[in-house]
């Protein structure tokens, strides 16, 4: 099969497209004839050399991927040949097959296309593994998005108006805030120009944010602590800004709030599966309805890796870049 290749660590001029060798689905696993993939902030990180895959997962690009199934490991239950399905992945997405453990495969949302499904399964894992299952954000409360433009935003907002939670959001451009404004976000925050502290504090009567999710780790965790409400809870998924801060206990105690940090790719298996049946339980029949919808920006050629690489990274996107094989 061919693949996204990378010939050494370094930009995207190292990723190539090539033939490798097919993968074979083991037991309680799927092979899926990939027909898309998308581009995550992870991806470039394992490009440059920073973000290895998990022991026993593909060193092949990509977190996610949409498809077919082609065939299934021995003892492997619930799918048939030919069914259409999005995949959750510890690696191997930029590739025409992929070996997957079923129990991180979905359905395909009904009235989403497949190469748009693409841009589903590592945005919504994320999104409603730590917003809904472990911040438990509840209707009424102030959900504060950090890169709300970005592909888990897009999602994050629009799950948050869903759940009937008011959205704030950060974004670096007037068009990105826009976008969320679109989807949902009744405040927007330019962090160029504005303080998210003052800017959440002041549209909620000084209450703060119920749930901060956050991409950026240690440059915004004493202001993210700040805004925090009583009893706020602060989930940190991304480590843009850097991974050592000093945390003040002192104001955490006194908003009597959390703060949790998850990753979603070295999860076990088990835990993995389970994020999956709950998004597919949960969070498609709220895409189903049109409450969600996956936020595109581009879709290319696979072959076109690196420019997909040098978009995301120069974050001149909303929402998704998606990678499609051909098949």
């Amino acid at each position: 099969m061919r693949a996204v290749t990378v010939a050494a660590p370094g930009g995207p001029e190292v990723l190539g497209w090539g033939e490798v060798p097919a993968p074979e689905p083991g037991p309680g696993e799927v092979l899926v004839d990939v027909v898309a993939s998308a581009v995550n902030r992870a991806d470039l990180l394992q490009r440059q050399g920073f973000y290895p895959p998990p022991p026993g997962a593909s060193d092949v690009l990509g977190l996610e991927c949409s498809g077919r199934v082609a065939a299934l490991g021995p003892g492997t239950q619930g799918w048939a040949v030919g069914d259409e399905c999005v995949a959750l992945l510890a690696g191997g997405g930029y590739a025409e097959q992929v070996a997957v453990p079923a129990g991180q495969l979905m359905r395909v949302p009904r009235g989403v296309d497949l190469v748009t499904a693409a841009a589903l399964p590592e945005v919504a894992c994320t999104v409603w593994s730590n917003v809904v299952l472990l911040a438990r954000l509840r209707a009424g409360e102030m959900l504060l998005v950090h890169g709300g433009g970005g592909g888990i935003g897009t999602f994050a907002v629009q799950a948050g108006v869903a759940l009937g939670a008011r959205v704030a959001v950060t974004a670096g451009s007037v068009e990105k805030l826009e976008r969320c404004r679109e989807l949902g976000a009744e405040l927007l925050v330019n962090y160029r120009d504005d303080d998210f502290v003052d800017a959440v504090r002041g549209a909620t009567g000084g209450r703060g944010a119920d749930v901060v999710l956050d991409n950026m780790g240690a440059a915004y965790l004493a202001r993210n602590v700040e805004v925090l409400a009583p009893g706020g809870r602060l989930v940190v998924i991304g480590l843009q800004g850097g991974a050592r801060a000093e945390l003040d206990l002192g104001l955490l105690m006194a908003r009597r709030g959390s703060v949790s940090a998850t990753t979603l790719r070295a999860r076990p298996v088990e835990e993995k599966a389970a994020i999956c049946a709950a998004v597919q339980a949960e969070a498609w029949p709220l895409v189903e309805a049109g409450a969600i919808v996956p936020v595109v920006d581009r879709v290319l050629p696979m072959s076109e890796a690196a420019e997909a690489h040098r978009v995301v990274a120069a974050s001149d996107h909303v929402g998704k870049v998606v990678l499609v094989t051909g098949r």
